[in-house]
This record gives structure tokens, sequence and C-alpha cells, in this order.
């Protein structure tokens, strides 16, 4: 078993900046990767970004302009930067690995961009 733990979740105002943090855990696992997940009330669980233990990252759409995903896989950690938060940023981030050939998630840290 894998476990993921996220932290860094929280209310910001909108244009502020939040940094999460994600780090996994558990016996005989290796990583290959590992990313963030956001759901948004009443909609679907949607791919933020994405880091191979290589280093190779993959984003949604035009986030990139706007977050950055970094960490060491070998470590079991990532991290996803978030900057100029807008209020449709506002969803559940989740973290992800995958390993031993399944895929493992955390619980889950609120992020609200409010004023």
């Amino acid at each position: 078993q894998v476990q993921l733990v996220e932290s860094g979740g929280g209310l910001v105002q909108p244009g502020g900046s939040l940094r999460l943090a994600c780090v996994a855990s558990g016996t005989s696992f290796r990583l290959n990767g590992m990313g963030w997940y956001r759901q948004a009330p009443g909609k679907e669980r949607e791919q933020v970004a994405l880091m191979t233990r290589g280093g190779d990252t993959n984003y949604a759409g035009n986030l990139k302009s706007r977050f950055t995903i970094s960490g060491d896989i070998a470590k079991n950690t990532v991290y996803l930067q978030m900057t100029g938060l807008k209020p449709e940023d506002t969803a559940v981030y989740y973290c992800a690995g995958a390993a031993n050939g399944g895929v493992y998630w955390g619980q889950g840290t609120q992020v609200t961009v409010s004023s």
C-alpha cells in the first residue's frame, strides 16, 4: 500500500499564490510518477499537472502559465506552485502516485480562491 498526504491548501484572495505539497509513504513501492488533480463542486475530477520519475512534466490546458509542478519522485515528494489564482481554481486538490501497477490517491486538500 502507498499512502499520499497533501498539505498547503487554504483560503487565498484572487491573484494570490499557494504551494501544495504531497509526500508518499508505505512499504515496497517505487513511484513511476506523481501528479495533481482537482475537483470543483459539481464537476468531474480533472488533471492539473503530472511529473514522471525522469522529470518530464505535463500540464492541463493553459495552467502551465500559472502552475508549476516540481519535486523529486525518487524521494516520494511532489509540489504544486500555484500563482495568479482565480476563483475558478477553487477545488479540492488531490495528489496521485503511480506505483506497483496501480494509482494511489491522497485525501485531498481544499483550495478556495475568494475575496
